[in-house]
């Protein structure tokens, strides 16, 4: 048993199947399943139920990942330890970013990060706010930009506020609209983000507020994809105004929500209880020169 298959192991059943873990460990899928087999050899037991549509931990398979969490956890404590002792010259920050806006908010402060602190590594992970807020809580990120409200166990400082937006086709009968509601869109095709995502939750929950039941097309977590698919004329889609704005194209028009709960939120987070290291400080410092509230 070692690190690498620990890590592997909680990260099939944070993401419910190997393919999905295998693109987290940046691995092959018979990889990930050779490593997890291995481990239940090792342990003489099974640690995961294979028989359903999602791969789920047996009762020992929970309690070894309960484990498996704890010894992560004092690994990168330890580590952070140690590169306290050399300062913020050398160290490695594991950052964990959204999908959705990374490249408006955190690339201008990873290229002046690494500008300033040549010596720290960034190590960044992709993903939903929602699992990118698992993966923080677990212990495996030191930072992570999170749609607020976050839990209390959590710290964070606002980085961003804006509007959600609709993205329309340009011949939807809703497209010449000044502002639109939750409610025009009763009995219309939707394309929305996958449950992996805040925003998923954020609209879902606010269509079942108002006792609305739009038709859902489709979901994913690619944005030009489903800019695209409003484009062709499929449906409307919802993401942040500077979103929607920096992929605007002719076939689509942009339409203010007349929701003002209807806000993209974003913010950088890390465990209030918990080691926090001078690189991961660092960033965080830096990223509050760099961004304000409200300047998207």
């Amino acid at each position: 048993m070692d690190l690498r298959s620990l890590r592997i192991f909680v990260e099939v059943v944070r993401q419910g199947g190997f393919t999905d873990a295998a693109k987290v460990v940046f691995s092959t899928q018979s990889t990930v399943s050779k490593v997890v087999k291995q481990l239940e050899e090792e342990l003489g037991c099974q640690l995961l139920d294979r028989s359903g549509k999602h791969i789920v931990p047996t009762p020992a398979g929970r309690l070894v990942h309960e484990h498996a969490l704890e010894v992560l956890r004092i690994r990168e404590a330890l580590t952070g330890a140690l590169d306290e002792l050399h300062g913020v010259k050398r160290g490695i920050v594991r950052l964990g970013v959204p999908r959705v806006g990374s490249d408006l908010l955190f690339a201008p402060i990873c290229a002046r990060f690494r500008s300033q602190y040549p010596g720290i590594d960034v190590k960044i992970t992709e993903d939903g706010s929602v699992r990118l807020r698992e993966a923080l809580q677990a212990g495996e990120l030191d930072l992570a930009g999170l749609l607020l409200p976050v839990p209390d166990e959590l710290e964070y400082v606002e980085m961003s506020c804006e509007p959600v937006v609709a993205i329309l086709p340009r011949e939807h009968p809703l497209a010449r609209a000044e502002q639109l509601g939750l409610e025009d869109f009763r009995h219309l095709p939707v394309i929305l983000f996958d449950s992996g995502f805040a925003l998923h939750t954020m609209l879902v929950t606010g269509f079942k507020e108002r006792d609305l039941a739009p038709k859902v097309i489709t979901q994913s977590s690619q944005i030009s994809f489903m800019i695209a698919l409003a484009a062709a004329g499929l449906g409307a889609t919802f993401m942040p105004r500077s979103v929607a704005v920096a992929r605007m194209r002719p076939e689509i028009v942009i339409v203010p929500l007349d929701h003002p709960t209807l806000q993209w939120r974003m913010a950088i987070a890390w465990r209030r209880i918990g080691f926090l290291s001078t690189a991961a400080q660092a960033w965080a410092n830096l990223a509050k020169e760099v961004l304000r509230p409200g300047t998207i």
